[in-house]
């Protein structure tokens, strides 16, 4: 059995992954009263914090709407997609 004390070249690191984020994106189907209601109804957003989310998706053509672990975003992402809404995930880094 090796002594990690007899290693003194083993480093041990921890790196912390960055988080996900879930983005949606503006399309030219859903009114914007209907994404308000989606962010107000799914994330619990109030109805100030799904309007200003809902404008920026309308005007920015994308908001990001969640942040955490991929697993997380993928099902926020899915959600979406079963309320019709175009949206992905992405790493926190690259949104």
């Amino acid at each position: 059995m090796i002594d990690v004390l007899e290693l003194p070249d083993l480093v041990e690191s921890t790196v912390l992954d960055s988080p996900w984020v879930t983005i949606v994106w503006n399309d030219p189907v859903n009114l914007m009263s209907y994404v308000s209601y989606v962010f107000r109804s799914y994330f619990g957003f109030s109805k100030a914090e799904a309007e200003r989310r809902m404008l920026q998706v309308h005007n920015d053509g994308r908001a990001v709407v969640a942040t955490g672990s991929r697993e997380e975003m993928e099902r926020h992402v899915e959600a979406m997609h079963d309320f019709g809404l175009w949206a992905t995930l992405s790493k926190a880094d690259d949104a």
